[in-house]
């Protein structure tokens, strides 16, 4: 039985003092041993998300890293400098690094490369527009962004990863992919990695979704074969994120 990992992205939101209000409010809401929490903040408040946690089951995640270990890349944030600092998540490939900030399947590659590298736990993002899926092409564009992603990563670090399906459509728009929806893509990535590795490799790698989860569409989402979690957006920084970290109660 895979356990559930359920993240929230915070996006561009919350100073850093609002980070320590926010996450004294949410405290008490997520506190289920089930469920691994993860709260992925901006990266100017990674050190002070990390002292606020302390003493509780959350942890700690980053919203984006670069590929390389340092040099002249004016501000970027190294894979060393969020280890150094306590940071156990990366999130990698979001649909709004891919289309804001010019990422491609390679990059993703090789942030997803590097994150192992330093013992970093990648949850690496995939995800189709409304006009891919009009057209019917939705899992021929998945498997190529996973295919791509996990291009030369080593069986042992596969089963470790995270993988959080995004229908690009339904990220903050308040449209919830139906439930069978985000089945059927969860079970042809888990299909994919299969072939990519083995049934085993598979079996093991936690498969998210996310696209406007609440604490209403929870329950129904996680219960699903090749749901193990998600990966929640705005409603991560409101009260109702404890009810999608409850869902089980």
């Amino acid at each position: 039985m895979r356990r559930k990992i359920i993240a929230g992205n915070w996006k561009m939101n919350k100073t850093p003092s609002e980070t320590v209000t926010l996450i004294s409010e949410l405290k008490p809401l997520v506190d289920n041993k089930d469920v691994d929490v993860v709260f992925c903040v901006p990266a100017i408040s990674l050190t002070t998300a990390i002292e606020a946690v302390k003493g509780t089951n959350i942890q700690i995640g980053a919203e984006n890293m670069h590929f390389e270990e340092s040099g002249a890349y004016t501000g970027e944030i190294s894979a060393n400098m969020l280890t150094d600092i306590g940071v156990k998540y990366v999130i990698i490939g979001h649909s709004e690094r891919r289309e804001y900030f010019a990422e491609t399947n390679e990059t993703v590659n090789k942030k997803v490369l590097k994150a192992f590298e330093h013992g970093l736990t990648p949850i690496v993002c995939c995800g189709e527009t409304l006009t891919q899926r009009e057209q019917g092409v939705t899992i021929d564009f998945i498997r190529q962004q996973i295919k791509i992603a996990f291009l030369n990563v080593s069986v042992e670090n596969a089963k470790k990863a995270v993988i959080a399906y995004e229908p690009i459509w339904a990220i903050g728009t308040g449209k919830v992919a139906t439930t069978e929806q985000a089945q059927e893509v969860c079970k042809a990535i888990r299909e994919c990695i299969a072939e990519i590795y083995d049934q085993a490799t598979a079996d093991a790698i936690r498969i998210q979704y996310g696209g406007s989860v609440s604490g209403a569409s929870a329950a129904e989402l996680f219960a699903q074969a090749d749901i193990d979690g998600g990966l929640v957006g705005g409603a991560s920084l409101k009260p109702d994120f404890g009810k999608i970290v409850n869902y089980n109660k």
